[in-house]
């Protein structure tokens, strides 16, 4: 069996389609707390937090699709953290829209949240 030999792997960043970015820009940095990177004209932008980026791109993502992933709670973007309650009682205190409460689970504790896209990213503290 042939073995494929890949350079290493420096970063990687998830684009999400989004309807308006500068909401978007808004909610990833004023309320979550990441960093604007990029800005290229109104269609692309780049954010990041601690050395993770996400790559916003302007687009019409299925409102159809985002509202069934709210239903069901899939996950987009999973981010690992140190000081999940914290953080959680910040969002909360922020108003911004918690899809699934902190909860215990018997890998940690975490809590999710939607963007304004209706993204579901969770927030992890592992056991």
């Amino acid at each position: 069996m042939d073995t494929i030999t890949c350079s290493k792997i420096k970063k990687m960043s998830p684009q999400l389609l989004v309807v308006n970015i500068d909401a978007s820009i808004e909610f990833y940095t004023k309320q979550i707390g990441f960093d604007l990177d990029f800005r290229y004209e109104d269609f692309y932008a780049g954010v990041s937090k601690d050395g993770y980026s996400i790559h916003l791109k302007s687009g019409k993502p299925s409102f159809e699709e985002r509202q069934n992933k709210l239903a069901n709670d899939d996950l987009d973007i999973v981010f690992s953290i140190e000081g999940v309650e914290d953080l959680y009682s910040d969002f909360v205190s922020k108003s911004i829209q918690i899809t699934q409460p902190l909860c215990d689970r018997p890998y940690g504790k975490e809590f999710y949240i939607a963007d304004p896209d209706g993204y579901i990213l969770a927030f992890l503290e592992e056991a």
